[in-house]
């Protein structure tokens, strides 16, 4: 998601306060490898506080001892200078301090109201009050400014509405410190800018917001403080209106990023056609017909519920099509098996890398080869040494950070999971690649190793579809693209015509022409 476009709201100073929270001198370590070290910073209330850096920084760490998440190995907290020592997030609600986690916690089964309220329902003799609960969230969804059913199952949400409800979980406590990560990651322009004023009243009412975002100009139009980290390191505490997006981003890195992306390849007009899609029919995908060359990027874009990921399932066969075809080098993707997709050299890297494409509780050895186990195997058995060299040298090849091979990926940074992803889809040996919002949740360092990586292998033939909200991401990187709405390619652009403005009048516009023109 693109947040380049968003008005700095209003700053205020605190009217209430419930003292400032002091960390000092924190330190974390995983088997050894030091995830924080000796960190010290004050956040004070009815501030903004944000802290950025790039994947594996200690961010996500931080804000989890902060919110009882996990506990320090060394240093101390103090809030309005009571010591603290939390032992479970529960331990942090009871002191006003509450999370909102980049990985989400629902519980699929229950209702979004129910998930809302979860813990703190409304009851009566030990019997919740469901009319009372059901009101109390259409209140609280109307001045948040979500959309959503309190009766509607958790787990059949999409994964922004899910956000939203994570959201509102933590809005709906009694709390003076609310830690954010990520929270804007899954939401729509109008959503983030509806959350932007919902932080902006939290600091006003005198409320400490903790704010992790990788979206640096969210960070620098909501912040009143930014601290940076990197490598577990404080690297320096300072006035939002000292900073900007090169500061923030040489502080992060400890040297400038010269381009966001890298240079486009000019594409052979004699390439073979990879992938024909014709007339596609699934659940949110109408008629959809379009080709991908080899050595060809090819973005697809369109607001959140356009069909963009309902495409790529369908295309995979990971969801039932009704109608239309699909073709791989000129051969005929038939059935439901996206295991057949696999082995015929289409692979896919889903949106949500936590509910469908990682094993978070397995190692990263496991995590790579699980996608071709017959590379690694022998009769029938996994050889030990030809796994560790092949996992080893797909690591290598897509700089993923860990440990060791028998790291459990839950150990891994964000940015260090994704790149997961695509050492396991490297391991296919494909000929078409899918990536859905390849990017979201990792930072700008880990962003540009993820460009790089898809450049790379659309230089090596492979053709690539990257859907992604972040509209630059799209423009940066694809030769062309397809504006989805709808379930429907509205339109292509290439060349001089793609362009954002192009963009966004495909994907806003009703009166659209239907079908593609180049």
């Amino acid at each position: 998601m693109s947040t380049g476009n968003i008005e700095e709201a209003p700053r205020s100073a605190a009217t209430s306060s419930g003292g400032d929270l002091v960390v000092t001198g924190v330190s974390k370590r995983y088997g050894g490898v030091p995830a924080l070290s000796d960190v010290s910073l004050t956040i004070t209330p009815g501030t903004v506080h944000a802290l950025v850096g790039e994947n594996g920084a200690g961010k996500s760490t931080l804000g989890k001892i902060i919110s009882g998440v996990i506990s320090p190995d060394e240093g101390t907290m103090t809030l309005g200078g009571e010591h603290l020592s939390f032992k479970s997030p529960r331990e942090a609600l009871a002191h006003g301090i509450v999370t909102i986690a980049q990985e989400l916690a629902i519980v699929p089964g229950l209702s979004v109201a129910e998930n809302v309220y979860l813990g703190v329902e409304a009851s009566t003799v030990g019997f919740v009050r469901r009319r009372e609960s059901r009101r109390r969230f259409r209140e609280l969804a109307k001045t948040v400014g979500f959309e959503l059913s309190p009766d509607r199952r958790a787990g059949s949400l999409s994964i922004a509405d899910q956000q939203k409800v994570e959201i509102m979980r933590a809005l709906s406590r009694n709390t003076s410190i609310v830690v954010m990560d990520e929270p804007t990651a899954a939401l729509s322009g109008n959503e983030t800018a509806a959350l932007h004023k919902i932080i902006r009243s939290l600091a006003r009412d005198g409320k400490s917001v903790v704010l992790i975002s990788h979206f640096l100009s969210e960070v620098l139009a909501l912040a009143d403080v930014i601290t940076t980290l990197r490598d577990g390191h404080l690297i320096r505490t300072v006035d939002a209106k000292d900073a900007n997006e090169e500061s923030l981003i040489e502080g992060m890195l400890g040297r400038s990023l010269l381009t966001a992306f890298p240079e486009k390849a000019t594409p052979d007009e004699e390439r073979a056609i990879v992938l024909e899609v014709e007339h596609l029919k699934a659940p949110g995908v109408n008629d959809c017909s379009f080709v991908l060359h080899e050595s060809e990027i090819l973005g697809i874009a369109g607001l959140v519920g356009a069909g963009r990921s309902e495409l790529a399932r369908a295309i995979f066969r990971d969801s039932k099509v009704s109608g239309g075809t699909v073709r791989l080098k000129g051969t005929e993707l038939a059935g439901h098996s996206p295991s057949r997709s696999i082995r015929r050299g289409l692979v896919f890297i889903p949106e949500s890398r936590k509910e469908m494409g990682l094993l978070v509780g397995r190692s990263v050895k496991e995590n790579i080869s699980l996608s071709r186990l017959d590379l690694v195997s022998r009769f029938g058995w996994i050889a030990g040494i030809r796994e560790r060299r092949k996992v080893t040298e797909l690591m290598n090849a897509v700089t993923v950070k860990a440990a060791s091979i028998r790291t459990p990926v839950s150990m891994l940074s964000g940015g260090n999971q994704q790149k997961l992803m695509f050492a396991r889809s490297v391991m296919c040996s494909p000929s078409v690649l899918i990536a859905d919002e390849p990017t979201r949740g990792v930072d700008v360092g880990s962003k540009r190793a993820i460009y790089d990586i898809l450049t790379e292998m659309a230089a090596s033939g492979m053709g690539v579809v990257v859907i992604s909200s972040d509209l630059e991401e799209v423009l940066g990187l694809a030769h062309r693209v397809l504006v989805m709405r709808h379930g429907r390619i509205i339109t292509e652009l290439s060349g001089e015509r793609m362009n954002e403005q192009a963009v966004l009048a495909a994907a806003f516009t009703e009166s659209s022409s239907e079908g593609t023109d180049s």
